[in-house]
C-alpha cells in the first residue's frame, strides 16, 4: 500500500468547513483565520486565485449547513470579517473577488429557504469591504480598485452574475456606504463612489439593471435630500451654540473608530446609529455627471430617456427646491469645504413660505409676484438639463413645473368655488 497523499491545507480546511458537525465547522473557521494571518504576514506568502476559490467553496457550504437564524448571523459576521485577516490590499481584493465569483457560480443552486442567509452574507461582506477601505482613509486609488472589482464581477455585461446578485448588490450599496462613511465622506468622495453606477446606467443593455440603478442609487439620493438638509441644520445649530459636533458615533457603531471585531454588533444597533445621518451629495455635480454619460451618442435611447428624468430631479434640488426659511445663509456657502452639499437659494420668500406651510396654507395665500411666477414657469430651462430629447420632441423639463400650476387653481377655488365652471361655460358659449 502506497504512502498517503497529503492534501493542501486549503482543501483540508474546505472539507472541514463543509462538515456535518457544527463543532467541526466552528473550529475550522477559527483555524482558517489564524492560517490567513500567518500566511499573509510572510513576504513570500499570499494566496493564489484557485486557493481562495477552494476556501470560499468551503465557507459557502459552511454557511449552507447553518440553520439557526442567530447562529447564521454570527457566522456571517465571522466569515465577512476574515477580510481583515489579510495583511495587504491586494490579498483583500483577491479574497473579495473570489467571494463574488463563488456567489455567482453557486447562486442558481440556492433554494428558496436559504436565500435570506446568503443575502445577509453579501450585505456583510460588502459592509466589511467598505470598512477596510475606510481604515485606509478612503484612499482614491484603492477606492477605484474596489469599485472596479465590484463592477467587473457583478454589473459588467461579461460577468456571470445572476439577476438576484445584481439586484441585491445595487439595493444595499448606498445603505452600507451610509453605515460606514456617512459621518466623514465628502460630497466629492460620494460622487466618486457612485461614479461607476453612472457609467453602467448609461451603457447597460439590461433594462432590469437600468431600473435597479435608477431606483436604488439616483432616486434614493433624491428621496434623502430633505434628511441631508436636516442633518446639516443640526450641525449648524451645534456650531452656533458653541458645541463642536462630535464625529464619533456611539460605541459599537461602524461609522466611527474601528471597534473590536469580536465585539461588533450587527443589525439594529447599526441602523439606529445611522438613522439620523445620510450621505451628502452635490446634486448639481451628480446631475452633470449623469448628463455627461447620458448625452453620449452610444447611449441607448431608453437609457437616455430614463436618466434625463433623474437629471431633472437632481437639477431641481440644486436650484433649491428644498430649503427652509430657518436655514442660515452660511448653510448655502458650503462651510465644510466640500463636506456638505452646496445649496442655491433661488426661491423667493413667498415660495419658501408656501413650501413650509403646506398645500392647505398655499391655497389661502395670495399669488406670488409676476416675476416669481415667470421664474417658476421657466425653471425647467436650466442649461445643464437637455432642452431636447433625441427624436426632436422638444424640451422635456417643463412637465415637472406644470404639476405646480394647480396651486393657482386651488387658490381660485378657495376664492370662488364656481370660477372654473363659469370659465368653462363662457368657453362653450364662444364655440356656439
Amino acid at each position: 500500500m502506497g504512502p498517503r497523499v497529503q492534501l493542501p491545507p486549503e482543501i483540508q480546511l474546505a472539507q472541514r468547513l463543509a462538515g456535518n458537525e457544527q463543532v467541526t465547522r466552528d473550529r475550522a473557521v477559527r483555524k482558517l483565520r489564524k492560517y490567513i494571518v500567518a500566511r499573509t504576514q510572510r513576504a513570500e506568502g499570499g494566496f493564489t486565485h484557485d486557493e481562495l476559490l477552494k476556501v470560499w467553496k468551503g465557507l459557502f457550504y459552511c454557511m449552507w449547513m447553518q440553520d439557526k437564524p442567530l447562529l447564521q448571523e454570527e457566522l456571517g459576521r465571522t466569515i465577512s470579517q476574515l477580510i481583515h485577516a489579510f495583511q495587504t490590499t491586494e490579498a483583500q481584493h483577491l479574497f473579495l473577488q473570489t467571494f463574488w465569483q463563488t456567489m455567482n457560480r453557486e447562486w442558481m443552486g440556492i433554494d428558496r429557504l436559504r436565500l435570506d442567509k446568503f443575502y445577509m452574507l453579501m450585505r456583510m461582506v460588502l459592509h466589511e469591504s467598505l470598512k477596510a477601505l475606510k481604515t485606509r482613509g478612503w484612499d482614491e486609488r484603492q477606492t477605484e480598485q474596489l469599485l472596479e472589482l465590484l463592477m467587473t464581477e457583478i454589473l459588467h455585461p461579461d460577468s456571470q452574475a445572476p439577476n438576484g446578485v445584481k439586484s441585491h448588490f445595487i439595493e444595499i450599496f448606498l445603505e452600507e456606504l451610509t453605515k460606514v462613511g456617512a459621518h466623514e465622506l465628502t460630497a466629492d468622495q460620494n460622487l466618486r463612489l457612485i461614479g461607476p453606477f453612472c457609467t453602467v446606467a448609461a451603457r447597460t443593455q439590461d433594462s432590469l439593471v437600468l431600473h435597479n440603478i435608477t431606483r436604488g442609487i439616483f432616486e434614493a439620493i433624491v428621496e434623502q435630500a430633505p434628511l441631508a438638509i436636516e442633518d446639516l441644520m443640526k450641525e449648524l445649530a451645534e456650531e452656533r451654540d458653541g458645541d463642536t459636533p462630535s464625529r464619533e458615533p456611539p460605541e459599537g457603531s461602524v461609522s466611527g473608530a474601528e471597534p473590536d471585531p469580536g465585539k461588533e454588533q450587527w443589525g439594529d444597533d447599526d441602523e439606529e446609529d445611522s438613522a439620523g445621518t445620510v450621505l451628502q451629495f452635490d446634486y448639481e455635480a451628480v446631475a452633470n455627471r449623469l448628463f455627461e454619460m447620458a448625452s453620449r451618442r452610444d447611449t441607448p435611447p431608453q437609457n437616455r430617456k430614463r436618466l434625463y428624468k433623474v437629471i431633472r430631479k437632481l437639477q431641481a434640488l440644486s436650484e433649491g427646491l428644498f430649503p427652509e426659511d430657518d436655514i442660515p445663509e452660511k448653510a448655502y456657502r458650503n462651510p465644510r469645504g466640500g463636506r456638505r452639499v452646496r445649496m442655491k437659494k433661488r426661491l423667493s420668500e413667498s415660495q419658501l413660505q408656501n413650501k413650509i406651510g403646506g398645500a392647505a396654507e398655499e391655497a389661502s395665500r395670495p399669488d406670488p409676484s409676476p416675476a416669481s411666477a415667470r421664474r417658476r414657469r421657466s425653471a425647467g430651462a436650466d442649461p445643464a438639463v437637455p432642452r431636447e430629447q433625441p427624436g426632436g420632441r422638444g424640451r422635456r423639463g417643463a412637465p415637472r413645473r406644470r404639476r405646480r400650476r394647480p396651486w393657482a387653481g386651488a387658490r381660485a377655488k378657495a376664492a370662488d368655488g364656481q370660477a372654473p365652471k363659469v370659465k368653462r361655460k363662457r368657453a362653450l358659449e364662444g364655440q356656439k
